[in-house]
């Protein structure tokens, strides 16, 4: 069998001692870019892997980080674990990803993934980054946990968020600018904050093009109710000539609801969604989109984790990232 690599081997690699390697892959500031880039380049080529393990006996860190969600959508699960995932990769760190009920007893839940797992630190992912129970019971247990698109309190604590309520306004005043006025609107799940803001900036935004915003149905983030809802929608008397969802998955449910109606996209009917996952992009035809960088803000909350367990100072702890508007094939400007 293949002996596996050692750190005296990444050592010997990079020609540096192996407490510079040690300390490098603890991500221990005050190394040199270019020392830090050889030790990561000889690691990679030898394919090192530490052990998790051995660390927890001998060090005051695991180097490991829990990502928790409860969310039915799981593009944007996936596009999170990936940000956050490749962030660690970089500094030697490894992502836990462990899923929970909010409606079963989170707290628990989270105790028990706490003692069997020696975490570093714990990111966040809504509705969890406003469960109150849930923060409780990680302030209780003292572990540093950074929150993605939280609603609540965005000052009491690291998090990581865009500013939901503008980017839908944004994207609703693309439709009016393409000539809709009616425009129909699905709202995400009502236990996530962040439907809220989405449907306040849409009514927001028709309010002040003096447009009525009652054509609104509830959704649940889920491809499912982007179906119901938008069969809700279309079959109303006065059928709305652009729909915006307050997700992509539930958009590409209106868009197969108006198959079943017969309406071609965007000649009938304009559909935008709100995230930019992969699947907006695979659609056909495209989907347009508010772009929330998903994968950018987990591997930021990583980041600002892996420097609290090394004893930095975060200095900015509620980190504001910038939204897009992706226009794609699916809204064009209404027929005349």
């Amino acid at each position: 069998m293949t002996r596996q690599p050692t750190i005296k081997d990444v050592a010997t690699r990079a020609e540096v001692s192996f407490k510079t390697v040690s300390r490098v892959l603890n991500g221990e500031p005050h190394v040199r870019k270019e020392v830090r880039d050889r030790v990561l380049a000889a690691a990679a080529e030898l394919d090192y892997r530490p052990n998790i393990a051995a660390r927890g006996l001998i060090g005051a860190r695991s180097r490991l980080i829990g990502f928790l969600y409860d969310n039915p959508n799981y593009s944007y699960v996936t596009e999170g674990e990936i940000g956050a995932l490749l962030r660690c990769r970089d500094v030697g760190y490894h992502l836990a990803i462990e899923p929970v009920d909010s409606q079963a007893g989170i707290g628990r839940q989270i105790e028990q993934i706490i003692a069997s797992l020696r975490l570093d630190g714990v990111i966040l992912t809504p509705p969890i980054s406003d469960d109150a129970e849930a923060l409780e019971a990680l302030d209780r247990l003292g572990v540093p946990h950074v929150r993605i698109a939280p609603v609540a309190a965005r000052d009491q604590g690291p998090c990581v968020y865009i500013d939901d309520t503008e980017a839908a306004h944004a994207l609703t005043r693309h439709l009016l600018d393409l000539g809709h006025h009616a425009i129909g609107f699905v709202q995400g799940h009502p236990d996530h904050g962040a439907s809220h803001m989405r449907l306040s900036g849409f009514e927001a935004a028709m309010r002040e093009a003096g447009q009525p915003a009652t054509a609104i149905a509830q959704g649940y983030f889920t491809f499912e109710s982007g179906i119901e809802a938008g069969r809700r929608l279309l079959s109303a008397p006065a059928r709305p000539t652009a729909i915006f969802a307050a997700n992509d998955k539930m958009a590409l449910g209106v868009m197969a609801a108006a198959r079943e109606f017969d309406l071609s996209i965007p000649g009938d009917l304009s559909v935008a969604g709100f995230d930019d996952t992969r699947a907006a992009q695979m659609s056909w035809p495209q989907l347009t989109t508010a772009r929330q960088p998903i994968d950018e803000m987990c591997a930021v909350a990583a980041d600002m984790l892996i420097a609290m367990a090394a004893g930095e100072v975060v200095e900015d702890r509620a980190r504001k990232l910038a939204f897009e508007i992706r226009v794609r094939a699916s809204t064009a400007r209404i027929a005349a």
